[in-house]
């Protein structure tokens, strides 16, 4: 396990994390404390508390659109994919038609054939 310390409004907080993960992490830390920033210019010192339970709340908010964007994406998907296999299912239908049509047609030429050739 790493050890790393972010900072969150004006604070220093030791945090363990995976190895390999650090990187990610000081970014969320960032993020967060970015949250934390704009409160404090919007709402003054009001408690390290309340300021991270809201910037919890901004940050839970953007998860859930960000939630509901992925599941209007995989209905998206998931409406190409059943579009997708009807038009396969369209594809074979015609080719298999087509390929009755050019049965229909040789069976003609070679009937034209036999007639010109008796």
């Amino acid at each position: 396990m790493a050890q790393i310390t972010v900072e969150i409004n004006e604070r220093k907080f030791e945090m363990a994390c995976e190895d390999g993960e650090e990187e990610r992490l000081h970014e969320l830390a960032a993020m967060l404390d970015k949250y934390v920033s704009d409160l404090k210019m919007d709402f003054g010192q009001i408690g390290d508390t309340r300021l991270m339970v809201m910037a919890a709340l901004m940050v839970a908010d953007k998860l859930g659109d960000a939630l509901k964007t992925v599941d209007s994406l995989k209905d998206e998907i998931d409406g190409l994919k059943e579009a997708r296999s009807a038009d396969i299912e369209r594809t074979r239908s015609n080719e298999d038609e087509i390929a009755t049509m050019l049965e229909t047609t040789a069976e003609r030429i070679e009937a034209l054939a036999g007639r010109i050739h008796a």
